[in-house]
């Protein structure tokens, strides 16, 4: 009887504690308002624009709401992924990509999410050409699971 008892509290402490990493980022809530790129050149017009690539909205997922846009945006010396207005869930182990499709089978990752509201810029790498990059996708490592994205 002891150890079915011990091994029942493991099985309950081990489940606590998949349910407490899993669900609690959920409410975790971070802002970031970071300005555009210094450098960062914006045309008058949508028609002009080459160093800043017009806005695309920031689509969720079931279960995965999400509101904003994302573009590309270029200085003399880096290019940024920047989201505007951005708004998303929380979740474990979630990143940023700049993927081939919706799927990641091919990406370059930005870093884990700096934050789930806000304005916010990713730097890209500069070995990355990002026209072989349309989507910017939030995506979780831990469930291989699609948060949101946007058409860049």
């Amino acid at each position: 009887m002891t150890k079915k008892r011990i091994f029942m509290g493991a099985v309950v402490i081990i489940i606590l504690g998949v349910g407490y990493y899993t669900i609690s980022p959920l409410f975790i809530h971070i802002r970031v308002d970071e300005s555009l790129p210094q450098g960062v050149r914006v045309p008058a017009t949508l028609e002009l624009q080459t160093e800043v690539n017009a806005p695309a909205p920031v689509v969720g997922t079931i279960g995965h709401p999400a509101s904003g846009t994302a573009r590309i945006v270029m200085t003399d010396s880096k290019t940024y992924l920047r989201y505007e207005n951005f708004k998303t869930i929380n979740g474990p182990n979630i990143y940023v990509y700049l993927a081939k499709d919706l799927d990641a089978k091919e990406y370059v990752s930005l870093g884990k999410v700096r934050a789930t509201e806000g304005n916010i810029n990713y730097e890209v790498p500069s070995n990355v050409n990002v026209s072989d990059y349309p989507y910017a996708l939030v995506w979780c490592k831990t469930f291989g699971v699609l948060f949101n994205s946007a058409k860049l």
